[in-house]
């Protein structure tokens, strides 16, 4: 694929054929969905403070990409992606970790950054940790995340990891898994908060979490107050490729 001509020559902007909307820095590939993204959620555009495009992959639905990382949804992912970086996107993130499945073959196939998965700051969280410590990762669906994902993601040695699945949850099963349709927001987040105790509980080595579901940022601050621990969700990942690929000079006093 042709890297996408951005050039602008002084104050002359040049047009790009088939763009139909222009300033937006990520593109989010997104699942067939049905849920409701409240401000926080990586679905929801309010929670940034810049302007994000969402591209929705036809048959992405939570069984053939949560349940089985279906190989045969890669082109159709692709061409979402593309798109996405035709209208302009300067880097492609997803809605969802188990998309991660096909971060290889996206990011060799586009000319701009790709984090299809949260999990990628796995390797970075653990290397700010002395290596005694841990991290914990409270995914969707514990039963489904594969060695193929997190191959995939470049997640090797897997000694300090913990994978907590919330799938046990009964109103997160419910809102997120079986998509309801409806969302309490305060039983959800007591649910994370003590999935999120459970595991310190279990392994006090832990030095941090990080929340891997993108429908789960909005509860990070309610987790970091509940352990005391660094939470890490996507949100935070996005604002930081953002920030790299749309950098701004400082201003200020001197």
């Amino acid at each position: 694929m042709a890297i996408v001509d951005r050039t602008v020559e002084g104050k002359v902007y040049r047009a790009r054929r088939g763009q139909v909307a222009y300033g937006y820095s990520v593109g989010i590939v997104c699942l067939e969905y049905f849920l409701p993204f409240i401000p926080g959620d990586v679905g929801n555009a309010s929670t940034y403070d810049f302007p994000v495009l969402y591209r929705e992959v036809e048959g992405a639905t939570f069984d053939a990409i949560i349940v089985r990382q279906d190989p045969a949804m890669l082109p159709i992912v692709l061409d979402a992606a593309q798109e996405l970086v035709l209208q302009g996107a300067k880097a492609i993130t997803s809605d969802c970790g188990y998309f991660g499945a096909y971060q290889r073959e996206v990011a060799d196939a586009l000319p701009v950054p790709v984090f299809l998965s949260s999990l990628m700051q796995v390797p970075f969280i653990l290397s700010m940790l002395g290596p005694s410590r841990k991290v914990a990762a409270l995914v969707a669906n514990g039963a489904s995340l594969s060695e193929r994902v997190l191959d995939a993601l470049g997640i090797g040695d897997r000694t300090r990891i913990v994978f907590r699945g919330l799938e046990d949850k009964t109103e997160f099963r419910r809102t997120v898994l079986d998509e309801c349709g409806t969302l309490d927001v305060e039983a959800v987040e007591q649910e994370v908060v003590e999935a999120a105790l459970e595991v310190q509980a279990e392994h006090p080595e832990l030095g941090a979490i990080l929340l891997e579901c993108s429908d789960l940022p909005p509860y990070s601050a309610a987790v970091q107050a509940a352990t005391g621990l660094p939470v890490f969700d996507w949100i935070g990942f996005i604002n930081y490729v953002h920030q790299a690929v749309v950098a701004k000079p400082y201003t200020g006093i001197f």
